[in-house]
C-alpha cells in the first residue's frame, strides 16, 4: 500500500503560479512511477503529468506543456507540480497517483494509488 497526501492548491489569479506538492508513505517510494491528474466538474479525468522512478524521464499533457513542471525528491518522498501561467481552465481538482508497472503513462487505470486531490481554481 502507498498512501498519497496531495496539499498546496487554493486560489490564483490567472497568469500566477502555484507548486503542488504530494507526500508519499508506506513502501518503496522510489518504486513506482509518478503522475498528477486533474478533474474538472463534469469532466473526465484529464492527464496532467508524469514522472519516472528515478526523475529522468517527465511527460506532460499538451495542454500543459511549457508552463508546469513535474519533479520528484526520493529522499523525501515527495513529488511536486510547479505550475505557471495558470489559465482558468486549469481549474480542478489534482491528484497525485502512483503506478507500480507503467512509467510515464497518461491512462488513469494504469496507475495503483491515488491522493484524495487538491482545489485549485484559477479566477480571471
Amino acid at each position: 500500500q502507498v498512501q498519497l497526501v496531495e496539499f498546496g492548491g487554493g486560489l490564483v489569479q490567472a497568469g500566477g503560479s502555484l507548486r503542488l506538492s504530494c507526500a508519499a508513505s508506506g513502501r518503496t517510494f522510489s518504486n513506482y512511477a509518478m503522475g498528477w491528474f486533474r478533474q474538472a466538474p463534469g469532466k473526465e479525468r484529464e492527464f496532467v503529468t508524469a514522472i519516472s522512478r528515478s526523475g529522468g524521464s517527465t511527460y506532460y499533457g499538451d495542454s500543459v506543456k511549457g508552463r508546469f513542471t513535474i519533479s520528484r525528491d526520493n529522499a523525501k518522498n515527495m513529488v511536486y507540480l510547479q505550475m505557471n501561467s495558470l489559465k482558468p481552465e486549469d481549474t480542478a481538482v489534482y491528484y497525485c497517483a502512483a503506478a507500480s508497472y507503467y512509467s510515464g503513462s497518461y491512462y488513469p487505470s494504469h496507475y495503483d494509488y491515488w491522493g484524495q486531490g487538491t482545489q485549485v481554481t484559477v479566477s480571471s
